[in-house]
């Protein structure tokens, strides 16, 4: 299955994710368009609340960027069960957005890959050929270290290899107390500094070029830091002040 319907987040990176996509993606586009050339206006394609906030990956994640023809290519590049994107956008420009989304520095170290045998060793033929593509020298083996970021860049690099504008954004979310997050963007950069040392991805790589941080308040979200689901008169009462269309919201 590529396409993974989940529920309303309590906690962490997938809540502030939801609530900024189906409630305040302003709050993302103003970080995110100034960084791409050109592009006036972003449509999110996921998760959205309309769709079960759905989660995509695979051939769906294709289909869902308008890249539906290039799935020959990704079979044959990468294993069934490919990274599942955070998040999906659109531009006016035709950029295509794929993000990956943080609350707090654990999620930054991602496990190696779990795969098989037989699918560990594509991945790992994929992942060193991404990075002799891209001039990077690796410390680690990208299966075993930042595996979820390599795999990530890789996707990337496929898209881009293929004609595709794509850009990889990495959201870092800032004051999540629940989560004991970073409380300032100093923090996730420091923190991002010996994950490209580690990957062995300097800083004027190109491909650095097509990477986009931002890192987004949680307090401009306008919803209470609590580890609890927010509930869908919590949307209401947020969008009133943002002249913004009320979204309706899944109870748990």
């Amino acid at each position: 299955m590529a396409r993974i319907e989940q529920s309303l987040s309590n906690r962490g990176s997938q809540k502030w994710l939801q609530l900024a996509v189906n409630l305040k993606p302003s709050v993302l586009d103003d970080l995110i368009l100034p960084k791409l050339a050109g592009a006036a206006r972003l449509s999110w394609c996921s998760p959205l609340y309309a769709d079960g906030y759905a989660e995509y990956r695979d051939a769906d994640f294709l289909q869902k960027i308008g890249a539906d023809n290039l799935a020959p290519q990704l079979a044959a590049f990468w294993p069934e069960r490919g990274p599942q994107w955070d998040a999906l956008a659109c531009s006016d420009q035709s950029d295509i957005i794929l993000v990956e989304a943080k609350a707090h520095l654990g999620e930054l170290c991602s496990p190696a890959t779990k795969a098989g045998p037989g699918s560990r060793e594509k991945i790992r033929e994929a992942l060193d050929q991404c990075a002799l593509y891209i001039g990077a020298e690796p410390r680690a083996p990208w299966t075993d270290v930042f595996y979820q970021l390599a795999n990530r860049i890789a996707h990337l690099c496929f898209l881009r290899k293929h004609g595709v504008r794509a850009w990889l954004v990495l959201i870092n979310f800032v004051g999540d107390s629940e989560r004991h997050g970073p409380t300032t963007e100093r923090e996730w950069s420091a923190a991002y500094q010996i994950v490209w040392h580690v990957l062995g991805i300097t800083k004027d790589n190109p491909i650095r070029s097509l990477i986009v941080d931002i890192c987004p308040k949680v307090a401009s979200l306008g919803v209470q830091n609590t580890e609890t689901f927010v509930t869908s008169s919590t949307i209401d009462s947020i969008a009133m002040f943002e002249d913004a269309p009320i979204v309706p919201v899944k109870q748990a």
